[in-house]
């Protein structure tokens, strides 16, 4: 009897020819373009003249096109070729199960416990705001131990930093609506800037319209005349009952992921994440 040792691969290690393995460029795959660094999950796969290529969209709604060619992508840490999927699986289990991903875009970590919650704190406006936060970035938080808290709006702001006391251990960011040259809101984000507070904010009236109109059904978010209340006035112009409260849930509920948020909400509130998590914070 023959055994597996009479005829030896002596090989070195780094000389043997590794095996890649191709896996299917399903949406909603995130990869890693391996020479951009790029990160992103898959939107769609096209065949061009050139050979078939991928676009990814990463978590602040960016799109990049990319060929699909050999060993060109990174799945968990972990080289693989991106191939087209086809209609019918074919049963090889060659690769990897795609991660789950969080409303935020980021890789969902299995099991993971939330953090003990740091010292440092965001806070935002109003309650409507703090609930769209939770909604996209909650795994995000527990897992960083974020708390968000919001302020009922800006205008108490430089007294409750003041209140605070931040310092390195102890970051604080504000995320501020309507937060645009000239506007009440800049002017009192003027007064609290430090080394550990971090004002940002978004140019939208109000958090509603930071959620992009086709998510909520509609084509744009109307213009209410100045003096009038502005939900009140949205409700109005959208034949919805002037009832606030259920409005907000009406369009909470069509938020599922980071993709139904303006890019321009999406960027600061990442933002805070970071200033908050920094090393001594």
């Amino acid at each position: 009897m023959r055994s597996r040792y009479d005829n030896p691969d002596l090989t070195p290690p780094w000389k043997r020819k590794q095996t890649v393995p191709e896996v299917a460029a399903e949406r909603d795959l995130v990869v890693e373009e391996a020479t951009t660094g790029f990160c992103g999950a898959v939107v769609r796969c096209e065949k061009t003249a050139e050979g078939p290529t991928v676009t990814l969209e990463d978590r602040f709604g960016k799109h990049r096109v990319f060929p699909m060619t050999p060993r060109g992508f990174l799945l968990e840490g972990r080289t693989v070729t991106l191939v087209r999927p086809t209609r019918a699986a074919t049963g090889a289990a060659t690769a990897p199960a795609a991660p789950r991903l969080t409303a935020s875009g980021s890789v969902a970590v299995p099991g993971a416990r939330a953090r003990v919650a740091r010292a440092g704190r965001i806070y935002v406006e109003g309650r409507h705001d703090a609930e769209l936060v939770e909604k996209v970035w909650g795994d995000d938080l527990r897992i960083e131990g974020v708390v968000v808290e919001y302020l009922e709006g800006v205008d108490d702001l430089p007294a409750l930093v003041e209140a605070f006391g931040p310092h390195p251990g102890a970051r604080l960011g504000v995320l501020v609506d309507h937060l645009v040259p000239g506007s009440k809101e800049s002017r009192i984000a003027a007064e609290v800037g430090g080394d550990h507070v971090l004002v940002v904010g978004h140019p939208y009236i109000d958090i509603w319209e930071a959620v992009k109109p086709a998510s909520v059904g509609i084509r744009s978010w109307p213009r209410v005349p100045h003096g009038q209340d502005w939900k009140t006035g949205v409700c109005r112009a959208l034949g919805w009952p002037e009832n606030t409260g259920a409005a907000w849930q009406h369009i909470l509920g069509r938020v599922r992921t980071y993709k139904d948020l303006e890019p321009a909400l999406l960027g600061r509130v990442e933002e805070l994440i970071d200033f908050v998590t920094a090393p001594g914070g």
